[in-house]
């Protein structure tokens, strides 16, 4: 996508992986995905929502500071909640598989080659 705004997964995920090229970056998120879960099954082992809301904002702690103080870009997240919500798991479960390294060197190559035209 040249110009606009993204609409669909599969177009946004080239920027979102981009936007996680560092590997700190991207374990960050995966211990905030990680916190999140632990949280969201605490609540719902003590039903008591009151995790909820601690788990979502720890988590979101943890993953922007992989972004403002390791990757130094803003987070996507301000401008395409929902899309970065799915992006976040979709890369979630590419790092349990072993499978995210891939698309970033696919996806920073992609973009550097675009650079040097």
């Amino acid at each position: 996508m040249v110009q606009g705004r993204y609409k669909k997964l599969k177009e946004f995920w080239p920027y979102y992986v981009r936007e996680h090229s560092h590997p700190w970056t991207r374990r960050m998120h995966f211990i905030g995905t990680t916190n999140l879960i632990i949280w969201l099954c605490g609540a719902i082992l003590r039903r008591n929502l009151a995790f909820v809301p601690i788990g979502i904002i720890s988590s979101y702690m943890l993953a922007w500071i992989g972004h403002f103080f390791i990757e130094h870009n803003i987070p996507a997240t301000f401008k395409y909640p929902i899309l970065s919500a799915l992006a976040e798991l979709t890369m979630y479960g590419k790092m349990w598989r072993g499978q995210m390294d891939s698309d970033v060197a696919m996806y920073t190559k992609e973009a550097g080659s675009k650079e040097c035209d």
